[in-house]
């Protein structure tokens, strides 16, 4: 990943973005409304309108991450990978507000569990992708689908549970 622009302080641009320590690749697009920290974003990959992404957050060279998609800390996106509106990206198997004593957790009080999506995979719109799952290379996450659990490479599944359909 080429290291083009390195955002370390805060930006605010005037269509509403928000970039803070962002390592950005060359030619990479951004749409308003989007919040990004602590992440790396590769060459010539375009990133829609109302988007999260966190800290940790790497995302390949080549990609397109679609309006109101949320990658938390935790996520790797390889190149080439399609990511459809409204993906949501979970990185705790068992989330929590508060600890058993009814203090508020912090970051010391839960594990970021990461999730590999490989080179070229596609996510469809809405889909969800849990805590430790590795989407393999070229698959295909149907729109909807809850993928609970690793996807093989070049296999398409759908459906909540996710499930392969080919």
């Amino acid at each position: 990943m080429s290291s083009q622009h390195h955002v370390t302080n805060e930006y605010l641009h005037e269509n509403c973005i928000r970039l803070s320590n962002v390592r950005l690749g060359k030619d990479v697009k951004i749409y308003s409304f989007v919040n990004a920290y602590g992440c790396e974003i590769g060459d010539e990959t375009r990133i829609g309108a109302f988007v999260e992404i966190q800290k940790g957050v790497r995302i390949g060279r080549r990609c397109k991450i679609s309006s109101h998609s949320f990658l938390c800390e935790g996520v790797t996106v390889e190149d080439n990978v399609f990511i459809g509106h409204g993906v949501m990206f979970t990185n705790d198997k068992y989330p929590r507000a508060t600890n058993p004593d009814g203090s508020p957790q912090s970051e010391e009080d839960w594990e970021v569990i990461p999730i590999v999506i490989k080179h070229g995979a596609s996510i469809g719109s809405n889909a969800t992708i849990l805590a430790g799952v590795t989407v393999g290379e070229n698959a295909m996450v149907g729109a909807g689908a809850v993928v609970t659990r690793d996807v093989s490479d070049n296999t398409t599944v759908a459906g909540v549970p996710a499930k392969p359909v080919r």
